[in-house]
């Protein structure tokens, strides 16, 4: 069984113009970080031509599909009946994206048969954080 997930979705840029463009995105989920997933746009989608990736909660994900949530870079929120809002907040401005639910709610049914909720530290390599924290010192 794989420890990883990837799923493409289409994204749907919100931005002043009256018309909605569509670009690519993956979302990406490993069991090796068990409570964080992670959503890439390619270098062609972005301002600077290049894959931006923007990595936050798991249980962000899940609960702003349903209840606004977030406070910090990344924020999730519901919109209207099939719709999700997901907004990255950046130095250089925010970048709002609208996502089928339908879409991440498969996303998040994937992870979480791969990693079932409140059975993340099961998944969690301890001694690879620390490692990894204390700069490879062993």
């Amino acid at each position: 069984m794989s420890s990883v997930i990837e799923q493409s979705v289409q994204a749907r840029m919100v931005a002043s113009a009256p018309r909605m463009e569509t670009l690519p995105a993956t979302l990406h989920y490993d069991r090796r970080d068990p409570f964080a997933v992670r959503m890439a746009f390619p270098g062609p989608a972005t301002l600077e031509g290049t894959e931006v990736s923007w990595e936050f909660s798991r249980e962000l994900l899940a609960t702003g599909m349903d209840h606004p949530a977030g406070a910090g870079d990344v924020r999730v929120r519901p919109f209207g009946y099939d719709r999700t809002v997901l907004e990255f907040h950046a130095a250089e401005g925010i970048a709002m994206v609208h996502v089928r639910t339908s879409e991440l709610r498969r996303f998040l049914e994937r992870a979480h048969a791969l990693v079932p909720v409140g059975h993340e530290f099961r998944f969690l390599d301890l001694d690879r954080d620390l490692t990894d924290l204390l700069g490879g010192a062993g």
